[in-house]
């Protein structure tokens, strides 16, 4: 890894270069984004500052890098960060003055950016409790972490027709999609993997089609070789609306055309010597005393707890984030986990340390599953957003608190800015996809409504799209929503297993 980041270092001056061309106005934007996808930077909307994206594979957190990353933001005045929901850390609103020299502190440090935009291997993502959570098949994290490192390695290679994620998960909870990713491993109890791929959220989105069962996980990097390799090999070059592998099973002829050819590509990828070795991580600290809350969650390990994070849309407060660093500094053992739906986990505590923890982020932390709704960075960051995602899921959490809607009364919703679902509208029980809408023969803000999504492995369901409401009409239709629940004395779950047409019915007069 030390060569790899050597080589990306050798990368910057050319960053440099292209982006002075780029700030100075002798590159258009269409230009730039081609080229500092690879960068893992981004122009913001309007052209006037940048964000960049830090990989953190598993979306583990050590509290060394979080010291770092909170440092970082401390010292050159870095006012906005944002947890995705592919468990990287996004740095936003950059000058040139800030990014050149934060690039360079983040490389010597050893995180990596390159690659996390652009037509590369994207961050490999983890169930964010792996190694802790209860009911877990198996730790899959190990595996994860071999798998980003080989997929680093790749970075520089043979340009694929667009990006390529991969998931590990260690439970049927499925949150991080594994199930229908570009390639996902999905941990069985019997200590294998099942072995998805080709599947995608967005325009035309399908679920990954199962190509092997009962793998061995010393064995994982052949499978994404083979992946890959078949990416290459059918991947659509010419029309990047269809470049994702999710297009690939009709383009080669369906199901059993594209087990063959994958199943062929496998072949030749065990010829090479990719077989892995792991050594599964000991939680060896012990905690005493016990305690409870919504953000607490009991560890597999006896005594030690996890406490989440979820800041409102999944961007942290400065302070928030500087009073967590020094408050965890001092703890054995504790990490942070990112989490697919924008929160952060911070695990291995005792119950003493979990109780500071929860006290130090409770003014920046939700209260209630509907607070944790998830957003992209939306229209007003994003150079492709066509809504502002982010503003609608602020003016809905108002609107709730407002009118004291209970909190079991509402579910966890998605947002997504375009159809691109960077805020996963497909899969959540309540989504929104930005939209536009014709008001009096004139274009008005609005978002499109999915419901009854579900990503749950074996229960997986793309939602319903519904129709289209004015973005300042949504508020006004949860906390309708929320009220008629709260009058029946249900739970959001019983009133939809007793009203499985309610929230369209509902619906009906704001689309």
């Amino acid at each position: 890894m030390v060569y790899i980041m050597n080589q990306y270092k050798n990368e910057l001056p050319e960053f440099i270069e292209k982006t002075d061309l780029f700030y100075s106005g002798q590159m258009n934007m269409k230009e730039y984004k081609g080229f500092s996808g690879f960068y893992g930077s981004y122009s913001q909307k309007g052209g006037k500052a940048s964000m960049l994206r830090l990989r953190m594979p598993g979306g583990v957190i050590s509290k060394e890098t979080f010291n770092f990353v909170v440092n970082t933001m401390k010292e050159y005045n870095v006012s906005r960060a944002h947890f995705t929901t592919c468990q990287t850390i996004q740095l936003h609103d950059l000058t040139k003055e800030q990014l050149y020299p934060i690039y360079e502190n983040v490389l010597d440090f050893g995180i990596v950016p390159l690659g996390g935009g652009g037509d590369f291997p994207r961050n490999v993502m983890c169930s964010p409790l792996s190694g802790v959570q209860k009911d877990e098949c198996f730790d899959v994290l190990p595996y994860a972490k071999k798998a980003s490192d080989y997929l680093l390695t790749l970075i520089k290679a043979e340009k694929m027709p667009r990006k390529l994620k991969v998931g590990f998960s260690n439970s049927k909870d499925n949150v991080t999609h594994a199930t229908f990713r570009d390639l996902g491993f999905v941990a069985c109890q019997d200590g294998t993997f099942d072995v998805y791929c080709a599947g995608g959220l967005g325009n035309n989105p399908r679920f990954g089609l199962q190509v092997a069962t009962k793998v061995n996980p010393e064995n994982i990097l052949y499978y994404i070789k083979a992946m890959r390799d078949t990416f290459l090999q059918h991947g659509n070059y010419t029309n990047r609306a269809k470049a994702r592998t999710r297009y690939m099973i009709e383009a080669v002829g369906g199901n059993d055309a594209f087990i063959e050819i994958f199943n062929k590509n496998l072949d030749e990828a065990f010829k090479e010597d990719l077989k892995i070795e792991v050594y599964p991580s000991i939680v060896s600290k012990k905690g005493e005393g016990s305690i409870e809350g919504y953000t607490i969650l009991p560890q597999k390990q006896d005594g030690l707890y996890s406490v989440l994070y979820h800041p409102i849309g999944g961007s942290p407060d400065l302070n928030t984030l500087i009073a967590l660093n020094e408050t965890i500094q001092n703890m054995e053992d504790v990490q942070l986990r990112l989490s697919p739906d924008e929160s952060c986990y911070i695990i291995n505590l005792t119950a003493k340390e979990a109780k500071l923890v929860q006290d130090v982020i409770s003014s920046d932390n939700a209260q209630s599953l509907f607070e944790t709704s998830v957003s992209c960075i939306g229209a007003s960051t994003c150079q492709v957003g066509l809504r502002d995602s982010q503003a609608l899921l602020q003016n809905c959490i108002q609107a709730v608190r407002q009118a004291n809607i209970p909190c079991q009364s509402l579910c966890q919703i998605h947002i997504s800015g375009c159809p691109s679902s960077c805020g996963t509208h497909q899969i959540g029980q309540i989504g929104f996809r930005g939209h536009t809408k014709l008001v009096d023969k004139k274009p008005a803000s609005a978002f499109m409504l999915y419901i009854c999504g579900n990503d749950r492995q074996g229960e997986e369901t793309m939602g319903k799209e519904v129709g289209a409401i004015l973005q300042d009409k949504i508020p006004e239709f949860l906390v309708e929503l929320g009220t008629i629940i709260t009058n029946d004395h249900c739970t959001f779950n019983e009133w939809i297993q007793k009203n499985p047409d309610g929230i369209e019915k509902i619906a009906q007069k704001y689309i």
